[in-house]
């Protein structure tokens, strides 16, 4: 392993080639140390890897470069000479962009009005519109400038922050976790756009939980462990194991992935549903069926904005449906119950949006337990029990390593893995019938992903039904027993995990699947054997 000292920041990037240099940031809020006494430098045309767990201080060290976050302390040098960011507005006025891991659009507005408002000046609508496009073609990030933002799905607005930060054609370019809602196709053309930018002399500060992308892209490395600078490396001449303990200070655990039982009863049956999109830009669902059972994982693959986020609002009853019969829980026609009534059921859900549906902001944690957990003892004859709301909160921060200030933290003061896992976790402790998750690991480090993906494994092995909606195609592959892909509205045939691999599933996302393989298979998924010999 190639660390060096931590005090180092600018190993490896010469003092004349250098576009940023921080010295000695540090930035405390009240119940944490974000950072502390942090060095960086990027060298102009440098992909710089942020490595750290979640609350390492990656996503604040960004927001203070950016001028979002004022530092305690220390100070940062911009093209060799010292500069204090006062706000966004200034910083993209230099030369800096950023794309954040929470989405900053206004969803009541366009896309095109959305980009408008980070640009000088009044552009021209139109001609902006034609912009975007001509953008988002060049680089594989197809976006609607006339859609709403509220109707897009997550993957979707992640595009138009990339495409907005490429319009505004900065020197530096921070992305947060920019891939976690893309899939393997889509990462790998973003990657080519990085390549070219920074050939054209952009630096790029890049933070991501995925290692073997590190590994691909980025030049150098600089590691934090708690807020304090631990190390740097060439991810190229390192492994993803090596970089793990450097982030985590140990081995990433493995996930233990038995075969399922065969013959569970049918907990989630989707039998013929077709509903049309709510919004204009929406996908309309056509014939869609799925069986998922007690004892198994189901995966559900697909490009972002193919009917994932309608789909899942038809199962959660978030979309009511005409009749009662195309989604029957637990063996209940569902179609025109109520969420609440669903959650009677024996059904918890994760949607893939954490602030807004999954939490609420301004909430602390404990009364977001509350939200969906409430028939676990916490109200009483109509009277909400704040100690059990209390220790439920704190059960779901112990036993799911979340790093916050306690029960009475805010959602909002969280680092996005931390409430992620937080979210999952609430649902979890509810011992669900049915689960149904959206993305479980966006923007989790790795340690921490790789307990939530046992942990999902473990809930089946006790028996619960789990429906898995991710764009991570690794991840499906490791947890789950079957796997269908969504494309345009349609859902393929669910096939064994261990029968099939990356680039069929792959394939499969264009829409291109062979309907004779329309005959579902029994509850079985393949053998230990076979997934042991695919990986």
């Amino acid at each position: 392993m190639t660390a060096t000292a931590p005090h180092d920041a600018a190993a490896g990037a010469p003092a004349a080639g250098r576009l940023l240099e921080l010295r000695g940031i540090t930035k405390r809020y009240p119940a944490v140390v974000a950072n502390e006494n942090v060095d960086l430098a990027v060298a102009r045309g440098e992909i710089h890897a942020v490595l750290g767990e979640n609350g390492a201080g990656k996503s604040t060290l960004m927001k203070i470069i950016y001028g979002v976050v004022k530092p305690d302390a220390g100070r940062m040098l911009w093209e060799g000479r010292p500069v204090v960011v006062a706000n966004p507005a200034h910083a993209r006025a230099i030369g800096i962009g950023m794309v954040f891991q929470h989405f900053s659009l206004f969803e009541t507005l366009t896309v095109v009005e959305n980009v408008a408002l980070a640009l000088p000046g009044a552009p021209d609508l139109a001609r902006l519109a034609r912009e975007i496009e001509r953008v988002s073609e060049l680089y594989g990030l197809p976006v609607d400038p006339r859609r709403l933002v509220h109707s897009l799905s997550v993957g979707e607005r992640q595009r138009v922050e990339v495409v907005r930060c490429l319009l505004q054609k900065p020197k530096l370019l921070i992305m947060d976790e920019p891939t976690s809602v893309l899939t393997p196709q889509a990462a790998r053309r973003l990657f080519e756009t990085l390549r070219k930018l920074a050939a054209e002399g952009c630096s790029i500060l890049y933070i991501s939980h995925k290692l073997d992308e590190i590994r691909e892209l980025c030049h150098r490395a600089t590691v934090l462990r708690a807020g304090k600078v631990t190390g740097h490396c060439d991810p190229r001449r390192e492994t993803a194991g090596s970089m793990a303990r450097m982030m985590i200070g140990k081995d990433l655990p493995h996930c233990e992935h038995a075969p399922a039982r065969e013959g569970g009863v049918p907990r989630l049956v989707i039998a013929g549903l077709s509903r049309g999109a709510d919004d204009p830009f929406g996908v309309d669902l056509q014939d869609v069926h799925l069986t998922v059972h007690a004892g198994e994982i189901v995966g559900i693959a697909g490009v972002s904005g193919n009917g994932q986020r309608e789909l899942l609002a038809a199962i959660s009853g978030e979309a009511r449906l005409g009749g009662k019969l195309p989604v029957r829980i637990c063996s209940v026609e569902a179609g025109r119950l109520s969420p609440g009534r669903r959650r009677r059921l024996g059904m918890c859900f994760v949607p893939e949006e954490r602030l807004g549906r999954g939490a609420v902001p301004e909430m602390t944690l404990a009364e977001n337990a509350l939200l969906t957990a409430h028939r676990r003892g916490m109200v009483r004859a109509g009277m909400i029990r704040f100690r059990a709301m209390r220790e439920f909160a704190a059960r779901c921060i112990e036993r799911f390593g979340v790093k916050c200030g306690g029960p009475e933290a805010e959602a909002k003061s969280l680092s996005g893995g931390n409430l992620q896992k937080f979210i999952v976790g609430r649902e979890m402790l509810q011992e669900p019938k049915l689960l149904v998750v959206s993305q479980p690991t966006w923007g989790v480090d790795v340690g921490a992903a790789a307990f939530i993906r046992q942990s999902l494994v473990d809930l089946r092995n006790a028996g619960a039904a789990i429906l898995v909606v991710s764009e991570e195609l690794d991840e499906l592959f490791e947890i789950c027993d079957r796997i269908a892909v969504i494309a345009k509205g349609r859902l393929s045939p669910a096939r064994r995990a261990a029968d099939s691999d990356v680039e069929e599933i792959g394939q499969w996302m264009s829409g291109l699947w062979e309907a004779d393989d329309n005959a579902p298979p029994p509850a079985g998924h393949g053998s230990g054997a076979q997934r042991a010999a695919r990986a």
